[in-house]
């Protein structure tokens, strides 16, 4: 349990988040503008020459969309239903990235009617499906990275393919008549070593060189994806140094006139911006001589903390009573064994816990409200409120 709210939130904007969040029923997410807005500029303050596409999938509120928008950001998007989000909002089809490499025909069709013309893919049939498609679409093939020993919610395997494959696709997406525009990778969401951006890197300028000296082929774009830290529990390197780093990285292989690059920040942006409120259903021991409680509250894996799942991302927790504490299992409310948030790693709280008493977690504005089920156990999916 963290001891001062002073540590995740400045004093104003802690005090505005929740006021605003004791005012309504638990369990709830808040997120603040300000500071949404606050993060988006120093992510491009730091990194001034890359362009910003935001992951919605982190949070898709209408509001945060509406700031990126003004600021003159790109989306990301994972599926027909976030881009008609975003064009609901006056975005043209030329800032938005589909950079989902498993999607149906159907939906690339979709997109292209819109005007998207910049596409992800790591496999042969997707390159086909975008070639009839979405003809004379612009590509980038994301490569397989390593750096899920070092990220709390890593991201290999399913997404990606190996540099042999990778050189494979951008000739056969040239082939197809398509455009293959560039490379991408993700080193893993929540990664805490810098480094694995530098071996990323330098797995793509090897396929830069391969296909420029071998294939006459000249490659554009450089997308480092996500995996910028947000502030939990696990501390991380500030967004400054991630920028001086990567720059470096960059400016080793590739010189100083290095490719187009783009960014798909999510979490780093919105996770801090977000409070989320929860109540204390219950408090019990499993036999009388245990050496710590369970807790149960009204929000667990399936109301929006599926991130808790291993044990991933510790979110610091705070609560205004005082006292003697103890080590807890903290748990969900659903019928659903699976429900335990942590049970290993243990937070301490008072003794004097009692039911009806309000959890404070910090840096909860990703992956919650997205995460939510919707209708498990009846519970509906977690309430949300933008100030």
């Amino acid at each position: 349990m963290v001891t001062s709210p002073s540590d995740f939130y400045e004093a104003d904007a802690y005090a505005r988040l929740k006021a605003f969040a004791d005012s309504k029923e638990t369990p709830c997410l808040v997120v603040d503008r300000q500071i949404f807005r606050k993060q988006l500029n120093a992510l491009q303050h730091n990194f001034p020459y890359a362009k910003v596409y935001y992951a919605i999938k982190a949070n898709p509120m209408v509001e945060l969309l509406e700031i990126l928008r003004d600021a003159g950001c790109c989306f990301d998007v994972a599926s027909r239903y976030e881009l008609d989000k975003v064009l609901a909002l006056g975005v043209s089809g030329d800032r938005i990235s589909y950079g989902n490499t498993i999607k149906k025909a159907a939906d690339i069709r979709y997109f292209h009617e819109q005007g998207v013309t910049l596409f992800a893919s790591d496999s042969e049939d997707d390159l086909r499906n975008i070639a009839k498609a979405a003809p004379g679409a612009r590509v980038f093939i994301r490569i397989l990275t390593d750096g899920s020993h070092t990220a709390d919610w890593p991201l290999s395997r399913k997404f990606g393919c190996q540099t042999d494959m990778a050189i494979d696709l951008c000739l056969l997406a040239r082939e197809l008549g398509l455009q293959p525009y560039g490379l991408s990778f993700h080193v893993g969401s929540q990664q805490r070593d810098i480094g694995a951006w530098d071996a990323a890197i330098a797995k793509v300028k090897v396929i830069f060189e391969r296909l420029q000296q071998e294939d006459n082929l000249t490659l554009k774009m450089i997308n480092l994806g996500g995996g910028f830290p947000a502030n939990y529990l696990s501390r991380t390197n500030e967004l400054e140094t991630y920028a001086e780093e990567i720059k470096r990285f960059l400016s080793e292989d590739f010189g100083e006139d290095f490719p187009e690059i783009i960014l798909e920040p999510g979490r780093s942006l919105a996770a801090n911006a977000g409070l989320l409120v929860s109540e204390v259903v219950l408090v019990s021991r499993k036999d009388r001589n245990s050496l710590h409680r369970w807790v149960y509250t009204d929000i667990g894996k399936f109301g929006g903390l599926i991130e808790t799942m291993d044990e991933a991302i510790k979110y610091p927790l705070f609560i205004e009573k005082q006292g003697e504490v103890e080590e807890v299992v903290l748990a969900g409310p659903t019928c659903d064994s699976a429900d335990i948030l942590y049970e290993n790693h243990k937070y301490e709280l008072p003794l004097n816990l009692a039911s009806g008493d309000r959890l404070y977690w910090f840096s909860t504005g990703a992956y919650t409200t997205t995460y939510s089920a919707v209708e498990f156990n009846g519970f509906p999916p977690l309430a949300s409120y933008c100030i």
